[in-house]
């Protein structure tokens, strides 16, 4: 007599490398809650062959494969992490699974029960104990190592991702409505791809929010590293057309609505982003003749680093071009730095120097030492503009103006994504507040040093030097010239 349990536990076996003939055979698809579904949808079926050509290959079976999918709204992307997750556990004993999600509401309301769901209706379903914030094996001696936990993120409590090794066997690590999660826990994220001989499987699935941070990064810096694609509602099995059909006639079709909800696009600007993708990708890598600035003064920036993995970056900018002259990580030695700004000030004969006084009040003392006459700027100080709530208010819209008018930047990604991350504070009078550095970090965003040292050069006019004070300049004295007059 042929034992049941012996053939299921073969055919998982048979499975182990082939999550898309798990799918087919490991539901009752046409049947009860699935009766109008016949099988995976195009999309899914599409990424669990990805994953079952990448570990049926030998050469990169233990390689990690990295799978991010922006899409818009109702394409089933619940379900496929929950049939994904189902065959990670049900084929390969042992296997270590984590999900985030961007909120923990979202993570415990909508990610976990539909992952609870699909292991439910699988045929392994009475292999495993399923709560609210875990899957894991009713076998006693496995039921810590073989399992899928549900945590929520945040980038001051990493240990979940940082633990997450599981070396000879398998690895799942899910991030859903990945837009917003913290590139701290993306960064930490990535130690759990060392393992040696280790079968690693990294989802990131989400609705395209944010047009900066790492998800945005898997399509366009580390596109090379992610099997990245972009999924239109419109294509896929069993969405709402007709809803879809009113948001166009609502929107437009170029709408950053219908492009996030529906289309799987970026946005060409989020709703409180301060600086456009637009903008930026229009000034990122061009070419200017450096004779048609000439014109133009030449200014000098320094935008020190405020904690330890920040950088500081020295940059000059002359008319509509700007370029980054050196970046080095935080120094607090005043006189080494002022003597590498005094250095970048002869050689490029600048017309004036801006320093950030947030950590600058140091390397300027120590240039006066050196003859220098450096400009502190205080963004925390009074605007020159009343539509502005403070100085970095209104340097970061000089910036933006200056973008908008053919301003070139370097090809620098980081630079560029800078530019695009500060976000606006909504005031009730209206005037424009840039969130601070230290918010930033608090929603896991760098220190913006690059696009601060751009914005550094539009605190206070400047006009060129004549020879003569070039001349005192490059000998080292006092300067009399006043760039500001």
């Amino acid at each position: 007599m042929i034992d049941v349990e012996d053939e299921l536990i073969d055919m998982a076996a048979e499975c182990s490398h082939d999550p898309l003939s798990w799918a087919r055979m490991a539901y009752d698809w046409g049947v009860g809650e699935l009766e109008k579904h016949l099988g995976p949808r195009a999309w899914q079926r599409e990424m669990l062959a990805e994953i079952r050509d990448h570990l049926q290959n030998p050469e990169t079976r233990h390689q990690p494969l990295m799978i991010a999918r922006a899409s818009g709204h109702g394409i089933g992307k619940s379900a496929g992490i929950g049939m994904v997750v189902n065959w990670a556990l049900s084929t390969c004993e042992d296997t270590k699974v984590v999900i985030t999600a961007n909120t923990d509401t979202q993570l415990r309301t909508k990610t976990a029960p539909e992952v609870g769901k699909w292991q439910r209706l699988s045929i392994t379903s009475h292999w495993f104990d399923v709560q609210s914030t875990s899957i894991s094996s009713r076998d006693k001696a496995h039921t810590k190592t073989w399992r899928a936990d549900l945590v929520p993120w945040s980038e001051h409590n990493t240990e979940a991702f940082a633990g997450l090794h599981n070396e000879g066997k398998r690895i799942v690590l899910i991030f859903d409505e990945a837009s917003s999660i913290s590139d701290k826990v993306w960064e930490v994220a990535e130690g759990a791809l060392t393992d040696e001989g280790t079968e690693i499987i990294w989802i990131a699935f989400g609705n395209p929010t944010r047009n900066t941070g790492r998800f945005r990064e898997c399509f366009r810096r580390f596109k090379h590293r992610w099997i990245a694609r972009q999924i239109d509602s419109r294509t896929v099995e069993g969405t709402n057309k007709e809803q879809i059909a009113k948001w166009a006639a609502d929107y437009g079709e170029e709408s950053d609505f219908f492009k996030v909800r529906v289309r799987g696009m970026f946005p060409s600007m989020s709703a409180r982003q301060y600086i456009g993708e637009a903008d930026v990708t229009a000034a990122y890598g061009k070419h200017l003749r450096p004779e048609q600035y000439n014109f133009a003064p030449k200014i000098l920036t320094c935008d020190p680093a405020w904690e330890g993995n920040d950088e500081l970056v020295i940059g000059l900018r002359q008319g509509l071009s700007f370029r980054i002259l050196h970046t080095m990580p935080k120094n607090d030695n005043d006189l080494i730095v002022a003597q590498k700004l005094a250095q970048f000030e002869d050689e490029e004969q600048a017309d004036a120097v801006f320093v950030d006084a947030g950590f600058g009040t140091g390397i300027v003392s120590a240039g006066q030492g050196l003859g220098r006459d450096w400009v502190l700027v205080w963004f925390s100080s009074a605007s020159g503009d009343i539509g502005c709530l403070n100085k970095r208010a209104e340097m970061w819209k000089a910036a933006r103006d200056w973008l908008k008018a053919g301003g070139a930047i370097p090809e620098d990604p980081q630079l560029r994504d800078e530019l695009q991350a500060p976000e606006l504070v909504p005031r009730i009078d209206g005037a424009i507040q840039i969130e601070s550095k230290k918010d930033m970090k608090a929603r896991g965003l760098p220190s913006p040093n690059r696009a601060d040292a751009l914005v550094l050069s539009f605190a206070y006019p400047v006009r060129k030097k004549d020879p003569i004070d070039a001349l005192r300049a490059k000998h080292g004295r006092r300067q009399e010239h006043d760039p500001y007059a």
